[in-house]
């Protein structure tokens, strides 16, 4: 944080830190069940509507679908055929030791572990709701 010199109140940084993540999903318990199953995080929060995962700073919100029009009102909600419109990217010091264990916790691999052109080894796996998740090194 910065002190503003004139009023001596201190002020955030922009941008600052990324600080929550809110995922819209068709089936909350079987998103919860992937991200404790796949990430091996417990549930941060959770009520009738969403469910949190603390990923170190920020927060992944999973929340039903239906409750997501009262968020992003007047934007529209897109569904899961739609297609795909963003990767989120987690690294890691070891992308094939991941892939195993991911694999061997029922996670389904897109693709990769491969070598991508721009000098990263890369893998990708989506959750119950489509949204994609990529692993690098």
């Amino acid at each position: 944080m910065e002190q503003n010199a004139q009023t001596s109140v201190a002020v955030r940084a922009w941008p600052g830190a990324l600080f929550a993540i809110t995922l819209f999903v068709e089936d909350l318990e079987a998103a919860k069940l992937f991200y404790t199953t796949a990430f091996g995080l417990p549930v941060a929060y959770a009520d009738a509507a969403s469910a949190v995962f603390n990923f170190e700073r920020t927060m992944i919100n999973l929340l039903k679908i239906e409750s997501a029009a009262e968020l992003i009102a007047p934007a529209t909600v897109a569904t899961r055929a739609a297609g795909s419109r963003m990767v989120f990217t987690l690294q890691v010091d070891d992308v094939d030791a991941r892939c195993a264990e991911l694999t061997a916790r029922g996670v389904h691999l897109l693709n990769g572990p491969m070598d991508r052109p721009w000098g990263i080894r890369t893998a990708s796996f989506a959750d119950p709701a489509g949204h994609i998740w990529e692993i690098a090194k």
